[in-house]
Protein backbone atom coordinates (compact mmCIF):
# COMPACT_ATOMS: atom_id res chain seq x y z
CA UNK A 1 0.00 0.00 0.00
CA UNK A 2 1.44 3.13 -1.51
CA UNK A 3 1.66 6.22 0.79
CA UNK A 4 -0.77 8.42 -1.13
CA UNK A 5 -3.30 5.63 -1.09
CA UNK A 6 -2.78 5.78 2.64
CA UNK A 7 -3.28 9.28 3.27
CA UNK A 8 -6.56 9.25 0.96
CA UNK A 9 -8.02 6.73 3.25
CA UNK A 10 -7.19 8.55 6.01
CA UNK A 11 -8.78 11.71 4.58
CA UNK A 12 -11.81 9.67 3.14
CA UNK A 13 -11.92 8.32 7.10
CA UNK A 14 -11.63 11.77 8.35
CA UNK A 15 -14.63 12.99 6.03
CA UNK A 16 -16.98 10.27 7.60
CA UNK A 17 -15.76 11.05 11.25
CA UNK A 18 -16.63 14.87 10.18
CA UNK A 19 -19.57 14.12 8.76
CA UNK A 20 -20.82 12.10 11.60
CA UNK A 21 -19.80 15.04 14.04
CA UNK A 22 -21.52 17.74 12.01
CA UNK A 23 -24.73 15.55 12.40
CA UNK A 24 -24.62 15.47 15.91
CA UNK A 25 -24.06 19.41 16.50
CA UNK A 26 -27.34 19.36 13.72
CA UNK A 27 -28.76 17.24 15.91
CA UNK A 28 -27.84 19.75 19.06
CA UNK A 29 -28.53 22.79 17.00
CA UNK A 30 -31.98 21.39 16.44
CA UNK A 31 -32.97 20.87 20.06
CA UNK A 32 -31.74 24.52 20.41
CA UNK A 33 -34.15 25.74 18.36
CA UNK A 34 -36.80 23.77 19.29
CA UNK A 35 -36.12 25.21 22.96
CA UNK A 36 -35.95 28.36 21.57
CA UNK A 37 -40.06 27.97 20.40
CA UNK A 38 -40.90 26.37 23.70
CA UNK A 39 -39.34 29.10 25.80
CA UNK A 40 -40.26 32.28 22.82
CA UNK A 41 -42.50 35.12 22.77
CA UNK A 42 -45.71 34.66 21.10
CA UNK A 43 -44.00 36.82 18.36
CA UNK A 44 -46.59 39.41 16.66
CA UNK A 45 -48.68 39.07 19.79
CA UNK A 46 -45.41 40.30 21.84
CA UNK A 47 -44.91 43.13 19.48
CA UNK A 48 -48.95 44.25 19.66
CA UNK A 49 -48.43 44.28 23.10
CA UNK A 50 -45.09 46.51 23.10
CA UNK A 51 -47.25 48.73 20.91
CA UNK A 52 -50.01 49.04 23.20
CA UNK A 53 -47.75 49.91 26.22
CA UNK A 54 -46.03 52.59 23.89
CA UNK A 55 -49.66 53.94 22.83
CA UNK A 56 -50.44 54.53 26.47
CA UNK A 57 -47.23 56.00 27.18
CA UNK A 58 -48.13 58.34 24.85
CA UNK A 59 -51.77 59.32 26.09
CA UNK A 60 -50.25 60.30 29.37
CA UNK A 61 -48.10 62.87 27.19
CA UNK A 62 -49.69 66.47 27.39
CA UNK A 63 -49.39 68.87 24.44
CA UNK A 64 -49.67 72.23 25.54
CA UNK A 65 -52.99 73.88 23.95
CA UNK A 66 -52.83 76.74 21.23
CA UNK A 67 -54.01 80.30 21.66
CA UNK A 68 -57.69 80.75 21.83
CA UNK A 69 -58.34 77.96 22.77
CA UNK A 70 -61.66 77.22 25.51
CA UNK A 71 -60.86 76.70 29.36
CA UNK A 72 -63.00 73.65 30.82
CA UNK A 73 -63.60 72.63 34.05
CA UNK A 74 -61.48 70.20 35.58
CA UNK A 75 -63.00 66.98 37.23
CA UNK A 76 -63.54 67.74 40.43
CA UNK A 77 -65.04 70.71 40.02
CA UNK A 78 -62.07 72.72 39.90
CA UNK A 79 -62.36 75.85 37.68
CA UNK A 80 -59.88 77.74 35.25
CA UNK A 81 -57.34 75.19 34.24
CA UNK A 82 -56.19 74.84 30.86
CA UNK A 83 -57.51 71.37 28.67
CA UNK A 84 -54.93 68.98 28.21
CA UNK A 85 -54.50 68.33 24.94
CA UNK A 86 -53.44 64.34 24.28
CA UNK A 87 -51.51 62.87 21.22
CA UNK A 88 -52.99 60.55 19.30
CA UNK A 89 -52.36 56.81 20.01
CA UNK A 90 -49.35 55.36 18.63
CA UNK A 91 -50.18 52.29 16.07
CA UNK A 92 -48.53 49.43 15.96
CA UNK A 93 -45.50 49.45 13.07
CA UNK A 94 -46.97 46.84 10.24
CA UNK A 95 -45.20 43.91 9.59
CA UNK A 96 -42.05 44.47 6.73
CA UNK A 97 -42.95 41.73 3.89
CA UNK A 98 -40.03 41.82 2.63
CA UNK A 99 -38.31 40.85 6.03
CA UNK A 100 -40.79 39.99 8.42
CA UNK A 101 -39.46 42.18 10.59
CA UNK A 102 -40.91 41.72 13.95
CA UNK A 103 -42.40 38.18 13.71
CA UNK A 104 -41.00 35.22 14.69
CA UNK A 105 -39.01 34.06 17.71
CA UNK A 106 -35.61 36.02 18.53
CA UNK A 107 -37.08 39.75 17.54
CA UNK A 108 -37.41 42.73 20.34
CA UNK A 109 -39.84 41.68 22.77
CA UNK A 110 -38.81 38.32 22.88
CA UNK A 111 -37.81 36.09 26.52
CA UNK A 112 -34.01 36.94 27.29
CA UNK A 113 -34.18 32.97 27.60
CA UNK A 114 -35.52 32.33 24.45
CA UNK A 115 -33.26 34.47 22.68
CA UNK A 116 -29.94 33.28 24.56
CA UNK A 117 -31.08 29.97 23.63
CA UNK A 118 -31.58 30.74 20.12
CA UNK A 119 -28.41 32.54 19.73
CA UNK A 120 -26.95 29.01 21.25
CA UNK A 121 -28.55 27.20 18.53
CA UNK A 122 -27.10 29.44 15.65
CA UNK A 123 -23.72 29.02 16.95
CA UNK A 124 -24.03 25.36 17.17
CA UNK A 125 -25.70 25.83 13.36
CA UNK A 126 -22.48 27.78 12.13
CA UNK A 127 -19.90 24.92 13.92
CA UNK A 128 -22.39 22.59 12.08
CA UNK A 129 -21.68 23.98 9.03
CA UNK A 130 -18.38 23.84 9.45
CA UNK A 131 -18.11 20.47 9.78
CA UNK A 132 -19.87 19.72 7.31
CA UNK A 133 -18.03 21.72 4.86
CA UNK A 134 -14.84 19.79 6.13
CA UNK A 135 -16.69 16.25 5.67
CA UNK A 136 -17.21 17.56 1.66
CA UNK A 137 -13.92 18.83 1.44
CA UNK A 138 -12.01 15.99 2.68
CA UNK A 139 -14.39 13.66 0.40
CA UNK A 140 -13.37 15.74 -2.54
CA UNK A 141 -9.59 15.97 -1.27
CA UNK A 142 -9.32 11.85 -0.75
CA UNK A 143 -10.50 11.15 -4.49
CA UNK A 144 -8.69 14.58 -6.16
CA UNK A 145 -11.99 15.59 -7.42
CA UNK A 146 -14.80 17.51 -7.21
CA UNK A 147 -17.07 15.39 -4.19
CA UNK A 148 -20.34 14.82 -5.84
CA UNK A 149 -19.72 11.94 -8.30
CA UNK A 150 -22.41 9.96 -6.73
CA UNK A 151 -25.95 9.97 -4.87
CA UNK A 152 -24.32 10.44 -1.23
CA UNK A 153 -21.82 12.38 -2.20
CA UNK A 154 -24.71 14.95 -3.71
CA UNK A 155 -26.94 14.41 -0.76
CA UNK A 156 -24.36 15.70 1.51
CA UNK A 157 -23.15 18.48 -0.49
CA UNK A 158 -26.84 19.47 -1.70
CA UNK A 159 -27.78 19.85 2.31
CA UNK A 160 -24.80 21.76 2.74
CA UNK A 161 -26.01 24.09 0.42
CA UNK A 162 -29.34 24.16 2.19
CA UNK A 163 -27.93 24.84 5.19
CA UNK A 164 -25.98 27.44 4.09
CA UNK A 165 -28.37 29.19 2.52
CA UNK A 166 -30.22 29.66 5.80
CA UNK A 167 -26.95 30.80 7.56
CA UNK A 168 -27.06 33.21 4.94
CA UNK A 169 -29.57 34.91 5.51
CA UNK A 170 -28.77 35.17 8.87
CA UNK A 171 -25.42 36.73 7.85
CA UNK A 172 -27.59 39.16 6.10
CA UNK A 173 -29.41 40.43 9.54
CA UNK A 174 -32.68 38.81 8.45
CA UNK A 175 -34.89 37.98 11.47
CA UNK A 176 -35.39 34.43 9.66
CA UNK A 177 -34.42 32.27 13.12
CA UNK A 178 -37.99 30.99 12.99
CA UNK A 179 -36.74 29.21 9.68
CA UNK A 180 -34.35 26.75 11.88
CA UNK A 181 -36.63 24.12 13.30
CA UNK A 182 -38.17 22.95 9.46
CA UNK A 183 -34.28 23.49 8.15
CA UNK A 184 -32.40 21.69 10.39
CA UNK A 185 -34.97 18.91 10.02
CA UNK A 186 -34.73 18.59 6.83
CA UNK A 187 -31.19 18.92 6.84
CA UNK A 188 -30.97 15.91 9.39
CA UNK A 189 -33.36 13.82 7.52
CA UNK A 190 -31.39 14.49 4.18
CA UNK A 191 -28.03 13.40 5.77
CA UNK A 192 -29.46 10.51 7.91
CA UNK A 193 -30.54 8.96 4.44
CA UNK A 194 -27.38 9.86 2.63
CA UNK A 195 -25.29 8.02 5.52
CA UNK A 196 -27.96 5.20 6.07
CA UNK A 197 -28.70 4.43 2.64
CA UNK A 198 -27.04 6.20 0.08
CA UNK A 199 -23.57 5.84 1.49
CA UNK A 200 -20.58 4.37 -0.54
CA UNK A 201 -17.03 4.45 -0.48
CA UNK A 202 -15.19 6.86 -2.04
CA UNK A 203 -13.75 6.23 -5.17
CA UNK A 204 -13.02 7.57 -8.44
CA UNK A 205 -15.45 8.86 -11.29
CA UNK A 206 -16.96 6.62 -14.11
CA UNK A 207 -15.37 7.88 -17.28
CA UNK A 208 -18.45 10.01 -18.64
CA UNK A 209 -17.92 12.19 -16.05
CA UNK A 210 -14.77 12.81 -16.43
CA UNK A 211 -14.51 16.59 -17.29
CA UNK A 212 -14.58 20.19 -15.96
CA UNK A 213 -18.29 20.64 -16.41
CA UNK A 214 -18.50 18.32 -13.34
CA UNK A 215 -17.36 21.61 -11.56
CA UNK A 216 -19.28 24.00 -13.11
CA UNK A 217 -22.46 22.27 -13.86
CA UNK A 218 -23.20 19.67 -10.95
CA UNK A 219 -22.49 22.88 -8.56
CA UNK A 220 -24.69 24.98 -9.86
CA UNK A 221 -27.55 23.23 -9.69
CA UNK A 222 -26.06 22.02 -6.04
CA UNK A 223 -27.02 25.85 -4.99
CA UNK A 224 -29.55 26.02 -6.82
CA UNK A 225 -31.18 22.62 -5.15
CA UNK A 226 -29.99 23.84 -1.98
CA UNK A 227 -32.46 27.52 -2.55
CA UNK A 228 -35.16 25.91 -3.77
CA UNK A 229 -35.30 23.68 -0.55
CA UNK A 230 -35.48 26.75 2.03
CA UNK A 231 -37.82 27.83 -0.53
CA UNK A 232 -40.13 25.00 -0.50
CA UNK A 233 -40.35 25.08 3.44
CA UNK A 234 -41.34 28.34 3.24
CA UNK A 235 -43.99 27.55 1.16
CA UNK A 236 -45.41 24.82 3.37
CA UNK A 237 -44.89 27.11 6.13
CA UNK A 238 -47.16 29.53 4.42
CA UNK A 239 -49.95 27.29 3.13
CA UNK A 240 -50.20 26.31 6.96
CA UNK A 241 -49.57 29.70 8.48
CA UNK A 242 -52.10 30.67 5.82
CA UNK A 243 -55.26 27.90 6.37
CA UNK A 244 -55.09 28.86 9.93
CA UNK A 245 -54.68 33.25 9.44
CA UNK A 246 -58.02 32.26 7.07
CA UNK A 247 -59.41 30.36 10.10
CA UNK A 248 -59.01 32.94 12.43
CA UNK A 249 -60.52 35.75 10.32
CA UNK A 250 -63.57 33.62 9.89
CA UNK A 251 -64.25 33.40 13.79
CA UNK A 252 -63.41 29.93 13.82
CA UNK A 253 -60.57 30.79 16.70
CA UNK A 254 -57.43 30.32 17.06
CA UNK A 255 -57.44 26.33 17.71
CA UNK A 256 -55.11 24.46 19.23
CA UNK A 257 -51.92 25.31 17.22
CA UNK A 258 -52.38 29.19 18.09
CA UNK A 259 -49.54 28.72 19.92
CA UNK A 260 -47.23 27.61 17.20
CA UNK A 261 -48.57 29.24 14.21
CA UNK A 262 -48.82 32.62 16.59
CA UNK A 263 -44.52 32.60 16.60
CA UNK A 264 -44.15 32.10 12.70
CA UNK A 265 -44.42 35.09 10.76
CA UNK A 266 -47.25 36.42 8.65
CA UNK A 267 -48.34 34.95 5.15
CA UNK A 268 -47.46 37.12 3.48
CA UNK A 269 -43.80 37.00 4.60
CA UNK A 270 -43.90 34.16 4.57
CA UNK A 271 -45.12 34.04 0.33
CA UNK A 272 -42.87 36.90 -0.33
CA UNK A 273 -39.52 34.45 1.16
CA UNK A 274 -40.50 31.98 -1.03
CA UNK A 275 -40.82 34.02 -4.11
CA UNK A 276 -38.01 35.77 -3.45
CA UNK A 277 -35.53 32.97 -3.33
CA UNK A 278 -37.19 31.30 -5.88
CA UNK A 279 -36.28 34.33 -8.31
CA UNK A 280 -32.63 34.66 -6.84
CA UNK A 281 -31.60 31.53 -7.84
CA UNK A 282 -33.84 30.63 -11.27
CA UNK A 283 -31.29 32.27 -13.43
CA UNK A 284 -27.91 29.97 -11.78
CA UNK A 285 -30.64 26.44 -12.40
CA UNK A 286 -31.30 28.05 -16.18
CA UNK A 287 -27.27 27.93 -16.15
CA UNK A 288 -27.26 24.18 -14.66
CA UNK A 289 -29.50 23.25 -17.15
CA UNK A 290 -27.72 24.68 -20.26
CA UNK A 291 -24.38 23.60 -18.64
CA UNK A 292 -25.69 20.22 -18.69
CA UNK A 293 -26.32 20.50 -22.54
CA UNK A 294 -22.93 21.56 -23.57
CA UNK A 295 -21.08 18.92 -21.40
CA UNK A 296 -23.36 16.34 -22.86
CA UNK A 297 -22.41 17.82 -26.62
CA UNK A 298 -18.58 17.55 -24.94
CA UNK A 299 -18.85 13.68 -23.53
CA UNK A 300 -21.91 11.91 -26.10
CA UNK A 301 -21.90 14.88 -29.40
CA UNK A 302 -25.37 15.83 -28.89
CA UNK A 303 -26.80 18.48 -26.54
CA UNK A 304 -29.97 17.20 -26.59
CA UNK A 305 -31.17 13.69 -25.96
CA UNK A 306 -34.36 13.29 -24.09
CA UNK A 307 -32.68 11.38 -21.61
CA UNK A 308 -34.27 11.17 -18.32
CA UNK A 309 -32.30 12.75 -16.51
CA UNK A 310 -32.15 15.58 -19.15
CA UNK A 311 -36.45 15.39 -19.47
CA UNK A 312 -36.87 15.99 -15.92
CA UNK A 313 -34.52 18.93 -15.67
CA UNK A 314 -36.40 20.38 -18.46
CA UNK A 315 -39.61 19.80 -16.71
CA UNK A 316 -38.23 21.34 -13.86
CA UNK A 317 -37.40 24.57 -15.41
CA UNK A 318 -40.29 24.80 -17.20
CA UNK A 319 -41.78 24.41 -13.82
CA UNK A 320 -40.09 26.81 -11.71
CA UNK A 321 -40.63 29.33 -14.85
CA UNK A 322 -44.58 29.31 -14.72
CA UNK A 323 -44.28 30.25 -11.10
CA UNK A 324 -42.44 32.82 -11.15
CA UNK A 325 -44.30 34.01 -14.86
CA UNK A 326 -47.28 33.30 -13.17
CA UNK A 327 -46.11 35.69 -10.00
CA UNK A 328 -45.01 38.31 -12.56
CA UNK A 329 -47.68 38.64 -14.87
CA UNK A 330 -50.77 36.91 -13.77
CA UNK A 331 -50.75 38.56 -10.41
CA UNK A 332 -51.24 34.84 -9.03
CA UNK A 333 -50.32 35.22 -5.38
CA UNK A 334 -51.18 32.81 -2.50
CA UNK A 335 -52.19 29.17 -2.22
CA UNK A 336 -52.74 29.03 -5.87
CA UNK A 337 -48.81 30.39 -6.37
CA UNK A 338 -47.27 28.49 -3.63
CA UNK A 339 -49.08 24.67 -4.76
CA UNK A 340 -46.84 25.33 -8.59
CA UNK A 341 -44.06 26.47 -6.29
CA UNK A 342 -44.09 23.08 -4.64
CA UNK A 343 -44.82 21.09 -7.39
CA UNK A 344 -42.09 22.82 -9.33
CA UNK A 345 -39.62 21.48 -6.11
CA UNK A 346 -41.26 17.94 -6.27
CA UNK A 347 -40.39 18.04 -9.78
CA UNK A 348 -36.81 18.18 -8.80
CA UNK A 349 -36.29 16.36 -6.01
CA UNK A 350 -37.92 13.39 -8.15
CA UNK A 351 -35.19 13.90 -10.64
CA UNK A 352 -32.41 13.18 -8.68
CA UNK A 353 -34.33 10.88 -6.67
CA UNK A 354 -36.68 8.87 -9.11
CA UNK A 355 -34.62 9.04 -11.82
CA UNK A 356 -31.45 8.32 -10.52
CA UNK A 357 -33.16 5.02 -8.62
CA UNK A 358 -36.26 3.81 -10.34
CA UNK A 359 -34.64 4.83 -14.31
CA UNK A 360 -32.09 4.05 -16.23
CA UNK A 361 -30.48 6.45 -18.79
CA UNK A 362 -27.17 7.66 -19.82
CA UNK A 363 -26.93 9.40 -16.23
CA UNK A 364 -27.42 6.05 -14.47
CA UNK A 365 -24.07 6.52 -12.63
CA UNK A 366 -25.46 7.33 -9.16
CA UNK A 367 -23.27 4.88 -7.12
CA UNK A 368 -26.04 3.55 -5.25
CA UNK A 369 -24.49 0.68 -2.69
CA UNK A 370 -25.11 -2.64 -3.83
CA UNK A 371 -25.70 -5.28 -1.52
Amino acid sequence: MSNTSLADQNLAQLANWLMYSAIAVYLLAFVAACAEWAFGSRGPGMRTSAASSAAGAAQQTPVAPSRGRTRSAAVGGATGSSTQVLAPPAAAPPDDPATGTGDGPGVAGGSPRADLVGRIGVSLTVLALLLHFGSVLARGLAVSRPPWGNMYEFSTAFALMASAAYVGLLTARRPVRWLGVPVLFSVLLTLGLAVSVLYVDSAQLVPALHSYWLWIHVSAAIISGGVFHTAAVATVLYLVRDRWERAVASGGGEGRGAVLWRRFPSSQTLDKLAYRLTGLVFPLWTFAVIAGAVWAEAAWGRYWGWDPKETWAFITWVAYAAYLHARATAGWKGRRAAVLGLVAFATFVFNYYGVNILITGLHSYGGLPTN
